[in-house]
């Protein structure tokens, strides 16, 4: 009996352990998962709204796969190869700066390239490959992020027993799952729930009807606008989270701008390293351009 409370005992103390540590960890993937719900938010946004649920309930199935593929590699890291953890994380941190990079740069000079949308096919057979086709696109991108997401969590229990590295771990991927892809869903829907209400003021009192129909109209009129803001927070975001894995993994850097605020170095870092990683890609297509053609 002894020996049974005892081990009620360690799985209270891990369980708190746990806890402690699923907080750090969410604090510190928290920007990678804000760039996560403004990518599903953004990509769900662009189809019909019959087809918006479909869509995410087969980049949240996605979304899934990719956890559990990652996660037995991740802890198989942890446990015998540690040292590649923070190049891993910095590989990441790479193409999260680049990808931050080119959104702004796509937004103020390839503007053309961002109008094209889901709704312009007209054929059934074209917009089910289209579908398809960005559902592929969403989950691969959901790959890069939940390696990162996965990485840092990791990267926040390195010290702790493996027990508490897979609790831990397998937390924040459930959240980065389940969390995310629960608000698109919700976000989504915010324009058909406006509708609703506002069919449902018809025929009611007046004062019942003009509140319905304000909420209504709100919903409707907010969704564009939310999107557009999560896009915005999700490309800083991006830039955050990558400058931030040389930040705090390269001393150097971290002593160089010791001065300034952390979240500004880490802005600056993001936007260098994108940059260059942005030329760097340039270069090498203009290259294989030139002579491969």
């Amino acid at each position: 009996m002894t020996g049974f409370f005892a081990i009620l005992d360690d799985i209270a103390a891990l369980m708190d352990d746990a806890a402690v540590m699923t907080k750090i960890a969410a604090k510190k993937t928290a920007g990678v998962l804000g760039d996560d719900l403004a990518v599903g938010a953004d990509q769900a946004s662009r189809f019909s709204a019959s087809r918006e649920l479909p869509v995410l309930w087969a980049i949240t199935k996605g979304s899934f796969l990719n956890k559990l593929i990652i996660l037995p590699f991740a802890f198989l890291l942890s446990a015998f190869v540690p040292q590649l953890i923070i190049p891993i994380l910095l590989i990441g941190g790479i193409y999260l700066s680049f990808e931050g990079v080119e959104k702004i740069i796509h937004t103020f000079f390839h503007k053309e390239d961002l109008t094209h949308e889901v709704h312009e096919s007209t054929n059934e057979e074209e917009l089910l490959e289209v579908e398809k086709a960005k559902i592929k696109t969403t989950i691969i991108t959901d790959f890069i992020l939940s390696i990162e997401i996965i990485m840092i969590a990791l990267g926040t229990v390195t010290e702790e027993p493996l027990s508490t590295q897979i609790l831990v771990v397998s937390i924040i991927a459930i959240i980065a799952t389940i969390g995310v892809y629960g608000i698109v869903a919700l976000m989504v829907r915010m324009d058909d729930a406006g509708c609703k209400l506002i069919k449902m003021a018809k025929g009611k009192k007046r004062v019942i009807k003009t509140i319905l129909s304000a909420v209504g109209e709100s919903l409707i009129w907010i969704l564009p606008k939310l999107i557009k803001l999560l896009t915005i927070v999700g490309t800083i975001a991006m830039l955050l989270v990558g400058g931030g894995m040389f930040v705090h993994n390269i001393h150097e850097i971290h002593d160089f701008f010791h001065r300034l605020p952390i979240i500004v170095t880490e802005l600056i870092m993001g936007l260098i390293v994108g940059l260059i990683a942005y030329f760097i890609l340039k270069a090498f297509k203009m290259i294989k351009n030139k002579w491969f053609h």
